[in-house]
């Protein structure tokens, strides 16, 4: 596992942290003794590969382990700050990453299970034990001592006679520090501490109030003749969905995320889907218990502070320095390159769904009206059958998840890489849900254990994530533990899991990230699987979509779930062919969320507006940037923009950046030759198997031989066509200073 100093900083910067005040000490009960005695946190798990032991794990075991763990590390901590010996990498670095077992195996197992499977319980203890967490990691970073003896190794680096690996680690430990505030004066490192207690406050408190919403906006549905469109399983689904709520004979909705609504691609009923988008686009801003606002207004001024304090103009140039991209200039020189031709695609989308909307209205007779946000899923779809003569309910019957995820995704990783998968089930789940495979190398060792947890419930939040529950590492001896969390519907009792295309391809997508993970092979923990910068973390996953529609892997998928009968070739046709199809829109609607994040970090202390000004600024900032098309809004609002008041803060801009990456990549693989094992070899051993143990710049250069370029980006999504001469293309925005560097370079 990651050493504790690097998770605690980490954790500090996700939505799944928060505080409240600590209480006051009270004698132990006998179940909180029986915890201490019994707790499998104090011993590390003797199942396979350190898996942990959910069928021992109680709630009550997290608070104990957490109160130890930190004990137990600062004392360590102190022993390494503390020893009269002069400064070593063994006494002071290596130490420092064999330190705080207890601590890390906690926190893994307690934030997947936060963002997996929450309860009340779990969602106190989050509570409680983030303003400690972040005081401990304060407690650590600002060490004056402990810091000293980093920066004696690191002013001596190059002459200690280490490897590369070993002097790259002693300058992200120096870097950590540094802009964890290690060299502030007392009076600044005290505020600064204040400062990240109230964060982690504020963090946890928009997290929660997310989830509540979602819930709380959930849609119910009196009569169902007003779900026409929707499948058979789905509306079965939300029978089931108002069953669980005591809502038996009505039927719910339960919305996901982010802004747009899957069943609006479906749903025939105009005021429905007016009623899904309104819903969805309201939560956390309607005034209630939940409302973000006020807390959105005050995260941005508290980083702003925190930025200024560590000698940054704003949260983002702050952020920024520590990604490949640097600054946030070159954010927005490449954001403004692309919001012009993205907008423009979209209009011309919008005129297409116009042009059916129109003709569908004068064929019943009826006027026409103008598309709104809630009508682009479903015209899109209708334009979609028009012009490829498909729509995705034609797919669904040839996408059964676990051959998908069997046939599909762990074919292709079998063909790249030679690995293998067989399912157990003699190891422990915290979820009836969750399936767990071994993963086997092309020599029949054992690679790693995958975690695979589907569903939609509503304990989880939403999206789609990988996550580590043992890093690999020389160092420790450790083989990865990872698992892939997705958000499918589940499907009533005895009926198949079918899914969408998209939900094919977010599978792929996932897993990416944890072959990143599985296949690390690094010596330190620092280093291990996904530990690169957030701006590079997503280039490997957007590379193993390439394998969702590659001919072979989709031949050995996409079959049919009752027959077996393979998807016919004109059909897949279809789908290939598709594939550029309302680019305009997905491109639009990401990139005024990316610009969205950028425009409130990028904010001066004088400039963050009052919790009730905070939607004007939204809407005045996606006009500023040329991205407020109104069919279109942004993937995510403000008041339930989880990525940006957690660890994509300043930095959701990344999945477009390294989509750069991964388009020249998946240039570099069909040029030459495809889905090989040369091919995977080499995208392994350059990169993959690398963590963060070199630049990430480096490792993509390592890997095709050359510098990012932004035109394969263009290609695929078909913003590089010539706009015609009548299309209105919005200025693009100016970016602030100097000229800024082109992506990337």
């Amino acid at each position: 596992m990651k050493h504790p100093l690097a998770l605690a900083l980490a954790v500090a910067l996700t939505t799944s942290l928060g505080a409240c005040a600590q209480t006051d000490a009270t004698p132990q009960s006998d179940t909180a003794v029986n915890a201490e005695t019994s707790n499998p946190f104090f011993t590390e798990s003797q199942l396979p590969l350190h898996y942990p032991r959910f069928d021992q794990i109680e709630d009550s075991h997290f608070g104990p382990a957490f109160d130890r763990g930190m004990a137990e590390h600062l004392k360590e901590i102190e022993t390494i700050a503390s020893n009269p010996e002069a400064p070593t990498f063994e006494n002071t670095i290596i130490a420092l990453e064999k330190s705080g077992d207890i601590l890390s195996r906690t926190a893994s197992v307690f934030f997947a299970l936060v963002g997996a499977d929450t309860n009340d319980a779990r969602k106190a203890l989050q509570a409680e034990y983030a303003p400690k967490l972040s005081a401990h990691s304060d407690a650590i970073s600002l060490n004056p001592e402990l810091f000293a003896r980093i920066q004696k190794l690191y002013d001596s680096r190059e002459s200690l006679g280490l490897d590369p690996e070993g002097v790259r680690l002693i300058e992200r430990y120096h870097t950590d520090f540094v802009r964890a505030g290690a060299k502030l004066s007392d009076a600044d490192k005290t505020r600064l501490k204040e400062i990240n207690t109230e964060l982690a406050t504020l963090g946890t408190k928009f997290s929660q109030n997310v989830l509540a919403e979602v819930n709380d906006s959930a849609i119910v549905v009196d009569d169902v003749a007003m779900l026409k469109g929707l499948s058979e399983q789905a509306i079965t689904a939300a029978a089931e969905a108002a069953k669980s709520r005591g809502m038996e004979g009505k039927w719910v909705i339960a919305l996901q995320n982010t802004t747009g609504q899957p069943p609006n691609t479906y749903l025939e009923n105009r005021e429905l889907r007016e009623r899904i988008h309104k819903a969805s686009v309201a939560r956390g801003s309607r005034g209630n218990e939940w409302d973000n606002t006020g807390i959105v207004s005050d995260v941005v001024k508290l980083r702003v502070e925190k930025a200024k304090m560590l000698g940054y103009p704003t949260y983002a140039a702050y952020v920024l320095a520590d990604e490949t991209a640097q600054t946030p200039e070159a954010v927005n020189d490449m954001l403004g390159k692309l919001a012009p031709a993205a907008v423009a695609n979209a209009k011309a989308e919008a005129a297409k769904l116009q042009a059916m909307i129109d003709k569908e209205q004068a064929a019943k007779g009826e006027p026409s009206f103008e598309l709104q946000p809630w009508d682009w899923a479903y015209y899109a779809e209708k334009v979609r059958q028009a012009e490829y003569n498909f729509d995705e309910n034609q797919l669904k019957p040839y996408f059964e998840m676990k051959n998908v995820l069997e046939n599909g995704v762990f074919y292709a990783a079998n063909q790249l890489y030679g690995l293998s998968f067989k399912q157990r089930t003699d190891l422990p789940v915290y979820h009836e849900d969750v399936t767990v495979y071994d993963v086997f190398d092309k020599d029949g060792t054992q690679q790693a254990i995958f975690i695979f947890d589907p569903y939609q419930r509503e304990s989880k939040r939403g999206g789609a994530w990988m996550n580590s529950y043992v890093d690999q590492s020389e160092l420790t001896g450790n083989l990865p533990v990872v698992a892939n969390h997705l958000n499918i519907p589940e499907p009533a009792e005895g009926k198949p899991t079918l899914m969408t295309w998209d939900e094919v391809t977010t599978m792929f997508h996932e897993f990416g990230h944890a072959l990143h993970g599985l296949f690390s092979d690094v010596k330190y923990p620092y280093f291990s699987g996904t530990s690169v910068p957030r701006d590079f973390v997503e280039f490997p996953s957007q590379v193993n979509e390439m394998w969702s529609d590659w001919p072979s892997v989709l031949a050995n998928y996409a079959k049919h779930y009752q027959t077996g009968e393979p998807m016919p070739q004109e059909l897949l046709d279809k789908v290939l062919a598709s594939s550029k199809f309302n680019q305009g829109f997905a491109t639009t609607e990401y990139l005024g969320a990316a610009m969205l994040d950028q425009s409130w970090h990028q904010l001066s202390a004088d400039e963050v507006p009052s919790a009730d000004q905070v939607m004007d600024f939204e809407a005045k900032a996606l006009a500023a940037n040329g991205t407020d098309f109104a069919p279109v809004p942004p993937r995510y609002k403000t008041p339930y923009f989880s990525h940006i008041m957690g660890g994509y803060a300043a930095g959701y801009y990344a999945y477009i950046w390294s989509e750069v990456l991964d388009a020249n990549t998946v240039a570099w693989i069909k040029a030459n030759g495809g889905l090989t094992r040369e091919n995977g070899d080499h995208f392994r051993e350059a990169l993959l198997s690398q963590g963060g143990s070199k630049d990430a710049l480096q490792l993509f250069r390592d890997f095709t031989g050359h510098e990012p370029r932004i035109e394969p980006l263009l290609e695929r999504r078909g913003l590089n066509a010539p706009v015609s001469d009548d299309a209105e293309v919005p200025d693009a925005p100016t970016a602030p200073g100097p000229e800024a560097p082109k992506p990337n370079n």
